[in-house]
This record gives structure tokens, C-alpha cells and sequence, in this order.
């Protein structure tokens, strides 16, 4: 691939679009729950750490997926140990990390506001909201990962962003949708 101004436009404008209707999706989304994040602070407070944690995870296990990829390490096969072990990394640091994030979430809430939902709730749906969203990630950044290869594009410049957009558009979509079923 040649690194020129035409060629990367070519390469990005198109994606860069796809992932400008997904942020706007996703601003559209957050406006219709406005009521709800009101009504419980908690689940607001949830709202922009799950956007920041839901791309991080989805960037990194894409980035370290194109790492191997390009060292040579990465086979799109089961048994492949840079496959496996950074997906399954990646559902890890998400089972430790989320049940932090909504302690503190309510801990936050209750010091500012008068927190509606119990502690037990805000770190249930924080957590299961993360364990959805590292399998949606390692799903996500996997396809992307191997779709570029198969396009013949870098999966730094493709995967990435793709990647980091959809975990943050589908983050506050299953963070919505635990949080409506929880309470």
C-alpha cells in the first residue's frame, strides 16, 4: 500500500463517515434516555466511564491483534495463542474492572446526589454490562482485525477506530438495556 494523500483518503473518508453516523447514533440514543440518566445519577455517572472503558478495551485488544498480526505472530485460528490470550485478556481486565466502576459510580452518586439505586444494582449492571461488552469487543475487533487483512488494508488505520467507535455506540446500548431490564 502507498502512503499518499489520495490513498489515504480513499482508504479513510469512507470510514471515517460510516463511524461519524455511528457517534451521532449514539448521541441520538443517550438524548431519548435523557430522563432516565436524570432520574438515577448513577447510571449518568456510568454513561461517559463505560464510553471511555468500552473504546479502551476495544483499541487495545485491536491494536495488540494488529501487533501480531503484523509481526506475524496471529493466525486467525482458535488454537493460536495471540488470538486467545488477547481476547481472553481482554474479558478479564473487563470482569475486574467493571465491578470497580460502578462502586465508585455509586459511591459518587450518593456523595453528590441523593444515589436512588442500591450499590448491589449500580455494580450488577456495571458489571454484566462490561462482560457483554468485552465479548462484543473481542468479536468486533477480531472481524475488523481479519476483514482488513482480507481488504488488504492496515488494521491500524482501519480496525482501530472502527473498532473503538462500535464499543462505544454498543457500550451505551447494553449499559441501557441492563440498566432498563435491572430496574
Amino acid at each position: 500500500m502507498s502512503w499518499t494523500v489520495s490513498s489515504i483518503i480513499k482508504t479513510m473518508l469512507p470510514i471515517l463517515t460510516v463511524l461519524t453516523c455511528i457517534e451521532i447514533s449514539t448521541g441520538l440514543v443517550l438524548s431519548s434516555y435523557e430522563s432516565t440518566l436524570f432520574q438515577y445519577p448513577s447510571l449518568l455517572i456510568l454513561v461517559p466511564v463505560t464510553i471511555g472503558t468500552a473504546g479502551s478495551l476495544g483499541s487495545t485488544l485491536s491494536a495488540r491483534l494488529s501487533t501480531s498480526f503484523h509481526l506475524g505472530l496471529l493466525d486467525f485460528n482458535i488454537s493460536n495463542y495471540h488470538l486467545t490470550g488477547n481476547i481472553l485478556s481482554t474479558i478479564a481486565l473487563s470482569i475486574t474492572i467493571f465491578p470497580f466502576i460502578g462502586a465508585l459510580s455509586w459511591i459518587s452518586a450518593s456523595v453528590v446526589f441523593v444515589s436512588v439505586l442500591n450499590i448491589t444494582d449500580v455494580v450488577i449492571i456495571s458489571t454484566l454490562s462490561g462482560i457483554f461488552l468485552s465479548i462484543f469487543a473481542s468479536i468486533v475487533a477480531l472481524a475488523a482485525t481479519y476483514s482488513a487483512y482480507r481488504l488488504k488494508l492496515d488494521p491500524d488505520d482501519v480496525a482501530i477506530p472502527f473498532v473503538t467507535n462500535l464499543c462505544d455506540f454498543f457500550g451505551i446500548i447494553i449499559l441501557l438495556a441492563l440498566a432498563s431490564f435491572i430496574i
